[in-house]
């Protein structure tokens, strides 16, 4: 047999083979999908997300709402802004040291307080979710949930915090305090890149340290969904396993 005609003899083969393999993988991912949909309803899978959203919410939202809850964490703690940070060793030879740890204290306690705010937006952001929705987050990744809620709920619940964490700074006093603070920085050479209101600043990083939180806590049920004493969260994620 001339080479070139054992070639595509080859050729033809190998396609052959791999046409046969290709629907029988394909048949065995539809057939796990559906063996999912057929013992989780769309009724099940809603209720055990939302049902695992709202504890995955409690959980966050109480821990960040204890007394340190930012402060003690490393993960969520709100540090100095990385220009104040930087000028650190300057701040303290002009005797400002006590300050910045003064600031670093009512940021967080600020965070503390308006932490509360996202429990009902969290609730009302699940209760609005579809049965597509449901389903999409349910076959997601460890953050899947979390993700959702960013979107959903990051730019109102920032406008929540505002006037609660500007309540908080002013009447500590730390409004003028970090405004003071930042104020020194043109005089170090230096021109402010963060946010230049101590409400804006804290505000943002509350929001980013409920979402390590809430990620934190999807992923806790996700791994083990028989730890959340729910038997529909443990029916929904238990079918995933």
């Amino acid at each position: 047999m001339p080479r070139s005609r054992h070639a595509l003899l080859t050729v033809a083969v190998l396609l052959l083979a791999l046409g046969c393999a290709a629907p029988g993988h394909a048949q065995s991912a539809a057939t796990s999908s559906a063996a999912v949909n057929a013992s989780v309803s769309n009724q099940d899978a809603a209720g055990g997300l939302k049902a695992a959203l709202e504890q995955a919410g409690n959980l966050a939202v109480s821990k960040l709402g204890a007394e340190n809850g930012y402060l003690n964490n490393p993960r969520v703690r709100i540090p100095l802004p990385k220009l104040l940070e930087q000028a650190r060793p300057l701040l303290k030879m002009t005797g400002k040291g006590q300050q910045l740890d003064d600031l670093v204290l009512q940021m967080n306690r600020a965070a503390e307080s308006a932490i509360p705010l996202a429990r009902p937006l969290l609730v009302n952001a699940v209760k609005n979710m579809s049965f597509s929705d449901a389903w999409a987050i349910v076959r997601g990744g460890d953050n899947a949930a979390t993700e959702y809620l960013r979107e959903k709920t990051s730019g109102q619940l920032a406008q929540e915090f505002l006037p609660m964490v500007r309540k908080v700074t002013e009447r500590a006093g730390l409004a003028a305090h970090y405004n003071s603070t930042m104020a020194l920085a043109p005089k170090l050479g230096v021109q402010p890149k963060e946010y230049a209101t101590v409400e804006a600043y804290v505000t943002q990083r509350a929001l980013d340290g409920l979402y390590v939180m809430l990620a934190d806590e999807e992923k806790a049920i996700r791994a083990n969904p028989l730890a959340s004493g729910s038997k529909l969260i443990s029916k929904v994620f238990g079918a995933l396993k």
